[in-house]
């Protein structure tokens, strides 16, 4: 497994960098012997120390954590904890996802074009600006190709929960069409699968 530490405004040093790998090994070699590389950054936000950890255990499969504490290998070891209990919970399931046979050319993951985007200034006041900048195209801070898997719904709830990501975008296996899996504000997972109601007219028909 390939591993990078790095700090932001933060020294990483030699002890710090054995601490992660170390305790990396130990929880993979218990959980995930497969993952192909890692990353932990150690950045300063105010009086605190935070660890976000990264591991890539397979195609289009994240796990990531992070925790905050006034020490780095406290910050650490709570992001580590954070990922072991991740890969308990999925531990049988993603074996039999990496066990499982060949995906048909079908069944392979499209890509697709993401974009981050400028926020909106809120502060202009004046109409005119307004009603330019609601006809006008949003700024692209940046853009880049993102995977869009062929899931079950609970392999895309999976994804999403490893990834520690609020929403996820996937092809429904059992009919092709696009579904959205997300984060509720009440703790909930919500999905949204707008072919459904086509699906309950047809079956009326």
């Amino acid at each position: 497994m390939h591993l990078t530490v790095t700090g932001k405004q933060v020294d990483v040093g030699d002890a710090l960098r054995g601490h992660v790998e170390t305790t990396l090994d130990t929880l993979l070699g218990k959980y995930f012997r497969t993952a192909i590389e890692a990353h932990a950054v150690f950045a300063r936000e105010a009086h605190l120390i935070t660890a976000d950890v990264s591991l890539h255990v397979g195609r289009g499969m994240v796990v990531n954590s992070s925790a905050a504490a006034t020490d780095h290998y406290v910050a650490f070891d709570a992001a580590a904890e954070r990922l072991a209990k991740q890969l308990r919970r999925y531990k049988r399931r993603l074996r039999d996802y990496h066990g499982g046979k060949t995906r048909s050319p079908a069944e392979r993951p499209e890509m697709a074009q993401a974009f981050v985007l400028a926020p909106v200034d809120e502060e202009d006041d004046d109409p005119a600006d307004a009603a330019t900048a609601d006809g006008a195209a949003p700024v692209v801070i940046a853009e880049m190709s993102t995977e869009l898997p062929q899931l079950t719904v609970g392999e895309a709830v999976m994804r999403m929960d490893l990834a520690d990501a609020p929403v996820l975008l996937f092809r429904n296996r059992s009919h092709g069409e696009l579904n959205l899996v997300y984060r509720r504000g009440d703790g909930n997972i919500g999905w949204i699968d707008p072919a459904a109601p086509s699906r309950r007219g047809a079956g009326r028909a």
